[in-house]
């Protein structure tokens, strides 16, 4: 072989060893997740933001430093969801995490390859989000919180707290998908409680409570169910305030809304499951795929009770209620 020949060889050995190294070098791409939240903003994230922030730091993620999250916040505004997620699939993010259905569908819609964690409200199979719990399929798993599926049971705990319950008033946010399910959950309960369901619907970014308690008050009902929808959850103390001044005990489906002054909630642990999302993109960063991580099901719900609420409104609870609550908040 030819001196040359020979040297060019080495030389060749010599520069792909060097690029190896180099490339050891590297510092390692940091994961970027892609956050959608339906509600609130960038000042005021909300407490699901916060649980999965949470999850993340105790999964030993440090934002800005070994993870990435581009949050994007639809600020209640049904319309923008859709060109919220495209720019995060435009960002081209490791995973997308969401807590709204209809960012879900959207995000479902716009990718087949980037892995989407969610945290639904409505049953994913019966909704054609996921194949099946146990195998998801495609890229999309996460937890189902069984919101809807307590319809019947939230009506059968507020009658136990109002023996003389007979209406209830149904606050729901029209605009929302998720939120005219839960609507209809009621509807399909309250016949076989003996208990007759008025409809008290709200549109919009900044909906009418003063109009629906009104009707509320004019319909005569005695009780109020909250179905919980993104538009509502920058208003927890508003509707709160609203159902002392009427005097209407009000049942809702997150404790945060019985922390803002709401009577009773029954509900999975709200924060619980947005930590546990954390853990879900943990494990897709850590190369497991969505198809192959079963959807979560809560095992453990919260019944709440503001017994300072009870107070103002002049609310007697049965002792053996008061017996059965996680929490009571004095």
């Amino acid at each position: 072989m030819k001196k040359t020949a020979v040297t060019s060889i080495l030389v060749a050995v010599v520069l792909l060893a060097l690029g190896v190294i180099a490339e050891a070098q590297q510092p390692g791409k940091i994961p970027r997740i892609g956050y959608l939240e339906s509600s609130g903003g960038p000042n005021i994230p909300g407490p699901q933001v916060e649980a999965f922030r949470q999850g993340l730091r105790e999964l030993g993620y440090v934002e800005g430093k070994n993870i990435v999250v581009e949050y994007r916040y639809a600020e209640g505004k049904l319309d923008r969801i859709p060109s919220l997620v495209k720019e995060l699939v435009q960002l081209d993010v490791d995973v997308i995490a969401t807590g709204d259905r209809t960012a879900i569908v959207a995000a479902k819609q716009a990718t087949k390859t980037i892995p989407i964690v969610m945290v639904t409200t409505v049953d994913p199979v019966a909704t054609g989000i996921v194949d099946s719990l146990a195998r998801p399929g495609g890229n999309i798993t996460g937890l189902s919180t069984l919101a809807r599926e307590l319809s019947g049971k939230r009506l059968e705990l507020l009658q136990e707290v109002l023996p003389d319950l007979r209406r209830v008033g149904g606050l729901w946010g029209a605009d929302w998908p998720g939120s005219t399910v839960g609507f209809k959950g009621y509807e399909a309960a309250a016949p076989g409680l003996k208990l007759q369901l008025q409809s008290l619907e709200v549109r919009g970014a900044n909906p009418d409570f003063e109009g629906a308690f009104q009707a509320a008050r004019k319909g005569r009902a005695n009780g109020l169910i909250t179905i919980s929808n993104p538009a509502f959850l920058g208003y927890p103390k508003r509707i709160a305030d609203l159902a002392i001044k009427n005097r209407l005990p009000t049942m809702c489906e997150r404790s945060v809304y019985v922390e803002s002054g709401c009577l009773v909630s029954y509900s999975a642990n709200d924060t619980e499951n947005f930590r546990r999302a954390a853990v879900y993109v943990d494990k897709i960063l850590k190369g497991t795929k969505p198809a192959d991580l079963p959807v979560e099901q809560p095992t453990k719900f919260e019944f709440v009770i503001n017994l300072k609420t009870a107070k103002q409104i002049g609310l007697t609870i049965p002792p053996e209620v008061l017996a059965r609550a996680n929490r009571l908040i004095k």
